[in-house]
């Protein structure tokens, strides 16, 4: 991690260097050769880090303890020179600043005689010398340790992490849960496979029981008698390739109870990989190539192995995606995705271990499901766990209530926690610099929150983690940053696009109490979660969560970059005043205030010059004052769903400026305004925030000139327009013309019969992918079929007289296809072939709409399906039974004669209910609002206690299903009018014989809204 304040300090250096060139005599040259010292000790750095793993994994061995704490003051000694480098280039920078009110990088030229000016050179070149001195005594203590230890000089290329022997496995065997499952999955894959020499890959986050899960496989009596020879060899983050090989040829002549060859000491690893694949040639083998870390460990190993067309097996585990599917790039069905263990496994396993298979006492089931929610389904952090809790006494319910308040604290203690977080760590050691940085961060959000995915990367980019790559823009590399620790399984994606894109995630508590460990460490973030709390003066980000009175200490940190703060439930009593930033936190470049109770702007955020991502999403802040043109590094300001609906001029002044939200939603009960969107009214020369990427939502209805402005944001990503008139339809196709990068436009209408004008766009952007048309259409503009990168289109309002299907059947990307109140016919049909890679439609208001026809061969990807208040729709879609992949199949507010052709009263269609009973679904929705005037025994038969005699021949939701009594139903009102509630159920109880899958069932009533998901435009 020091690795990258070092980078980042030197970058920032560099720049000094080049833009500062009239700093006193000496004083540059005195940088340089800071900058040049600090460039070497980037690869002492790197040591360290290998240093920290092998002391981390072998703790009690004096030597490497001793190396460790002379390694610990070393760098903690770089830390605080790089820190203070840092302070003092930016008190250099706040003081020209300030004393003269222009740029740093026009100051140099404009006021380098002044007197002021002279006094703060001064002041710079005193501070730059105190800091030689000290690097000058740093890379002397450095050469010394190096001699002291018998090191040799690192070189430049020596990054990668030593071989490391991986912790034992610390969840027993005795106490496996929920393996038999996956366990038979994957016997059933070797030893029913084809011929050919097939990979499985199994993939997960540490702790889940990847290796637990395989060994069990691989000692299995069928898979020993399927497989002559099996060979089981560990890879390690650092491997010796070698040892490796000779380890093999050792254990594939021991099954022959012969001496492995004479000569093999001395081949060498070309000549072992021969010996190995000859031998192999005409044998049927499992080779288990266990914790493969990277794809080179298995670009290194797969071709030792061949392909003898006699069913052998490569069976691996990972944590990185990446490696699994590079493996099976010719199996992609052989990647095994290991799940945690469901809520009912983990009580299973945790009983077994905390009270040897016996219950849990009733005094302490209450605090033992709050710990064990903090495992989160982890085998590894369980069984730690429950380490833990055997040395405490289970009369005493006050110490249990102790662990669960002090999780993450006092661990070293307990043998089997500190293992289980060996093995986590290994996962961060084993990262770049760049992405140890970011996956830091996530110890500044509060655990269980799922972070939005754009909230984590602008926060990156002002930081200063992410930088610059050809042909990519910041935000692009960050997404990047963000997918590679999602497929290392440090990151879990908690909510995801239809097409893939991730919307929020979040970490696994036990690995953000390591990384909260690392991070106060280094002084790379304080967390503020009680009253009163201090911290340390060089700490660089605080993170306030539910203790608003302790920031009184934040005016000491002086040294203070980045300031979040999290508004709970009980976070305070009253809605506090603005926090007092004293001239000491000056140097703030982040300030999230997200979900606050301001009602003002706070006023001395203006005066924080440096600052470059501002948040006040989520508060009662309704205006922007004129001086915020002070921010001139500012490039987020997110004021999402605050009350701010005009800005003011001067926001044009920040050039900077790359993200500009500025809207919320109303949502309303009512059908024709579910999602009522409000905007602001822009400058009229908004076209000079040259810089900005993203913009939403513009009100349009203050003239054509701001749609032409818009085309001089030649670097927009997503644009949002509302209030949108016929009349600047021209005027904005000329924009988009020349809008080359958009990605996402979003255009509204000022009213719903306004019609939307799109038709003049001769150039659409190329790499559009996502296209949101609320408002009347005349017809489908043409330009919409060179949309070869779309993957979302939602169509609201359009009111169109011809099916738009075949219009739009061939768009070979198109993933995520809604109409709302957008067809005015009777009649939608699919054709054959067309929509060839939709996965979700959405159908909603079609409110003449009697028939659905599904061709075969149509929508072949489809997995979700929603049919929402078509009111004359008189049947299931005709032909739905061709939708083989189709898994969730939604009805909302439909009629009630729908319904009822539904029941088996000898009027159900039979080829909805053919296909309802086809193992492919596995989720259905049946949301209905039912009239006041619904006979009684129609509603008491919908109801579980309802007084039929055989239920589930008289519910209405199990025609559709045939399930036998496992589900919830929907609720009674006094006036007989359903409650606004969900029901959700895995049915649990045995599934008659004609369904052979599990599904899943609910009742979701009343709901105006499809249930698809929301658009993402945070």
């Amino acid at each position: 991690m020091t690795e990258g304040l070092v980078t980042f300090l030197l970058s920032k250096l560099a720049n000094f260097i080049q833009e500062e060139e009239r700093l006193l005599t000496g004083a540059k040259a005195e940088a340089e050769y800071i900058r040049d010292e600090l460039e070497f000790m980037l690869v002492f750095l790197r040591a360290a880090d290998a240093m920290e793993v092998l002391v981390d994994c072998f703790r009690t061995a004096t030597c490497l303890k001793e190396k460790d704490d002379g390694l610990k003051v070393l760098v903690q000694k770089v830390r605080d020179v790089a820190y203070d480098m840092e302070d003092t280039l930016d008190h250099f920078r706040l003081r020209l600043t300030h004393d003269h009110g222009l740029k740093f990088c026009s100051s140099v030229q404009t006021i380098s005689n002044s007197i002021i000016t002279l006094k703060a050179r001064h002041q710079i070149a005193s501070k730059i010398q105190a800091l030689k001195s000290r690097v000058i005594n740093i890379s002397e203590a450095h050469r010394r340790y190096l001699i002291r230890n018998n090191i040799m000089e690192p070189s430049s290329s020596s990054t990668h992490t030593p071989r490391v022997a991986r912790p034992g496995n610390i969840v027993e065997e005795a106490n496996i849960v929920g393996i038999e499952k996956p366990k038979k999955h994957l016997i059933e894959w070797l030893v029913r496979g084809r011929a050919e020499r097939e990979v499985i890959s199994v993939v997960g986050m540490g702790g889940l029981g990847k290796t637990t899960l395989v060994r069990k496989v691989y000692h299995d009596a069928d898979v020993k008698k399927h497989f002559q020879f099996r060979v089981w060899i560990t890879l390690s983050p650092s491997f010796k390739e070698e040892d490796l090989l000779k380890d093999i040829i050792q254990q594939l002549f021991r099954v022959l109870q012969k001496n492995v060859p004479q000569g093999a000491d001395n081949m060498d690893n070309d000549r072992l990989k021969t010996v190995i694949n000859r031998f192999l040639q005409q044998k049927r083998y499992l080779i288990v190539l266990d914790d493969v870390w990277h794809t080179d460990a298995w670009d290194a190993f797969e071709p030792v192995f061949p392909n003898n067309s006699r069913g052998s097996h490569i069976l691996l585990t990972t944590r990185k995606t990446e490696v699994a599917l590079t493996a099976c790039i010719e199996f992609p069905d052989k990647v095994y995705n290991l799940d945690p263990l469901s809520p009912e496994e983990s009580w299973t396993l945790f009983c077994k271990k905390v009270f040897q298979n016996s219950h849990c006492p009733a005094h302490l089931k209450n605090v033992s499901e709050r710990i064990l929610g903090r495992c989160e389904g982890l085998p590894l952090a369980i069984e730690a766990m429950s380490g833990v809790l055997a040395t405490r006494d289970r009369s005493k319910i006050d110490e249990w209530e102790m662990v669960y308040l002090s999780l993450g604290a006092g661990f070293e203690d307990n043998n089997r926690m500190r293992n289980a977080l060996k093995i986590l760590s290994l996962s961060y050691y084993d990262l770049p610099y760049y992405l140890k940085s970011c996956l830091l961060y996530f110890s500044m959000f509060p655990e269980g929150i799922p972070i939005q995915r754009m909230r984590l990367i602008r926060l990156w980019i002002a930081e200063g983690f992410v930088k610059g790559r050809e042909g990519m823009t910041l935000e692009e590399v960050a997404e990047d940053f963000l997918n590679e620790l999602i497929k290392r399984s440090l990151v879990q994606v908690v909510e995801a696009t239809s097409y893939g894109q991730v919307k929020t995630c979040r970490i696994h508590d036990l690995l953000r109490e390591i990384l909260i460990t690392k991070a106060k460490e280094q002084d790379f973030v304080a967390i503020a979660k009680e009253q009163n709390m201090s911290w340390s003066e060089k700490v660089r980000r605080v993170s306030i969560h539910n203790a608003m009175p302790s920031v009184r200490q934040i005016h000491v940190a002086s040294r203070l970059r980045s300031l979040l703060v999290f508004w709970g439930i009980d976070s305070f009593p009253r809605p506090p005043k603005f926090i007092s930033l004293s001239s000491r936190s000056r140097l703030l470049t982040v300030l999230d205030m997200e979900g606050t109770p301001l009602k003002e702007f706070p006023n001395e955020v203006v005066s924080l010059i440096f600052l470059k991502y501002l948040s006040l999403r989520n508060t009662m802040v309704n205006s922007v004052p004129s001086s915020i043109s002070k921010l001139q590094n500012l490039e987020s300001l997110d004021l999402k769903h605050a009350q701010v609906t005009e800005l003011p001029v001067d926001i044009l002044k920040l050039q900077k400026l790359r993200h500009l939200l500025v809207y919320r939603y109303e949502t309303h009960e009512s059908d024709d305004q579910i999602r009522n969107k409000h905007g602001f009214k822009a400058p009229a020369q908004i076209g000079n925030l040259l810089s900005v990427q993203k913009l939403c939502f513009l009100e349009a209805d203050q003239g054509q000139k701001l749609m032409s402005e818009l085309g001089r944001l030649i670097h927009l990503r997503r644009l949002g327009i509302i209030k949108f008139r016929k009349e600047d339809g021209r005027d904005l196709c000329s924009s988009i013309d020349k809008l080359t990068n958009l990605r996402a436009l979003s255009v509204t209408s000022i009213t719903e019969s306004e019609v939307i004008d799109l038709e003049y766009l001769s150039s659409p952007p190329q790499f559009l992918q996502r296209l949101y048309l609320t408002g009347r259409l005349e017809r489908l503009p043409d330009w919409i079929l060179s949309l070869d990168s779309l993957v979302k289109l939602v169509l609201k309002w359009s009111r169109l007289r011809e099916d738009p299907l075949l219009f739009l059947q061939n768009l070979p990307n198109l993933v995520h296809l809604e109409f709302i109140q957008v067809y005015s016919g009777e009649a939608l049909h699919f054709s054959h072939e067309g929509f060839k890679k939709l996965k979700v439609l959405g159908l909603n208001k079609l409110e003449r709409l009697k028939s659905i026809t599904v061709q075969k061969g149509a929508l072949p990807s489809l997995q979700k399906l929603v049919v929402q208040g078509c009111k004359l729709l008189q049947k299931v879609p005709s032909g739905i039974k061709h939708l083989a992949k189709l898994k969730a199949l939604d009805f909302f507010d439909m009629p009630y004669d729908f319904v009822k052709r539904l029941r088996p009263d000898g009027t159900a269609q039979r080829a909805g209910r053919t296909f309802l009973q086809k193992p492919v679904v596995q989720f259905i929705k049946i949301l209905q609002i039912l009239p006041f005037d619904m006979p009684n025994d129609f509603i008491r038969r919908l109801h579980p206690d309802g007084d039929g005699e055989d239920y589930h021949e008289t519910c209405v939701l199990d025609v559709l299903m045939k399930l036998d009594k496992g589900w919830v139903g929907q609720e009674e009102t006094t006036e007989h009018k359903m409650k606004s509630k969900v029901h959700d159920l895995q049915p649990t109880h045995q599934m008659p014989t004609q369904v052979n899958s599990t599904v899943g069932l609910s009742c979701l009533v009343p709901c105006a809204a499809c249930s698809l998901e929301v658009s993402p435009w945070c």
